[in-house]
């Protein structure tokens, strides 16, 4: 176990998929080590609390009441709070099913599949979002994502050259638009509102305000075109309506390196 004073005096790791050494675990024995505990079982009550707290809510302290153990209990299977955060963001995207790029399944299946779930991901967990800037993001579930869509990005037939430039196009896409919807909803929640009670009493603040009298008339006119009856339904579309331009661009850039090739 790390004292308290080592981990203030010395630097912060890079991450703690390099820290040199297997995780901590097993029976209790001599020097305290709590029996029943584990890293799996640490992380996926981070999780937990995450989902249900937040950022803001998470602490140690708060954990080891979760586990019902003391807070330098958890200190013997990580050295820091941001261990646990970083095996936390690895364990949800464990969640992702991911398909094999060689399945034989059109890449453009593929690639909506991914997409979809990524964007799921987010919307579930909204504290992923700042942690995946955070940390350098080479635990075994994330890297198995990141191969999963180079691999899917790589047999569209682009060339290696814009392969990159085509990854970052959808996933950041999916990344801005999960974020900004899990936001959302995670911010209906804490209003106590459903999503349609909260959009519907947004929009009755703006149109009673004069000035914005002619911006809601033209919002008005794009709200009716995106069609949908509530606003899962219409963000719905505009995610789909979204991926499948993205998936024309790439399948209109994948003819154009052939025609020049």
């Amino acid at each position: 176990m790390v004292r308290a004073a080592d981990r203030a005096e010395r630097p912060a790791r890079t991450s703690v998929w390099l820290e040199g050494k297997a995780p901590r675990g097993g029976a209790a024995r001599g020097g305290g080590q709590p029996s029943g505990l584990d890293r799996d079982r640490i992380t996926e009550a981070t999780v937990r609390l995450l989902d249900a707290e937040g950022m803001a809510g998470f602490s140690m302290r708060r954990l080891a009441a979760e586990l019902n153990v003391t807070a330098m209990s958890v200190y013997w299977y990580v050295d820091t709070k941001d261990d646990l955060l970083e095996l936390a963001l690895d364990a949800v995207f464990g969640e992702l099913a991911l398909s094999e790029a060689e399945s034989g399944e059109d890449w453009r299946d593929q690639l909506r599949s991914v997409a979809i779930g990524y964007r799921a991901l987010l919307v579930r967990h909204p504290w992923v979002s700042p942690l995946i800037g955070t940390f350098l993001n080479i635990g075994p579930h994330y890297l198995a994502f990141s191969l999963c869509v180079r691999k899917v990005v790589r047999s569209t037939g682009l060339p290696p050259h814009g392969q990159m430039g085509a990854l970052s196009a959808v996933f950041q896409f999916v990344y801005g638009f999960g974020t900004i919807e899990g936001h959302f909803v995670q911010r209906c929640a804490s209003a106590g509102m459903s999503q349609e009670e909260y959009f519907q009493q947004a929009m009755s603040t703006i149109s009673a305000q004069p000035q914005f009298s002619v911006d809601l008339e033209s919002a008005a006119d794009l709200i009716e075109a995106r069609g949908g009856d509530t606003v899962e339904e219409m963000r719905e579309r505009d995610f789909t309506f979204a991926l499948e331009t993205l998936i024309a661009g790439i399948e209109t850039m994948t003819a154009r390196a052939a025609d020049t090739a």
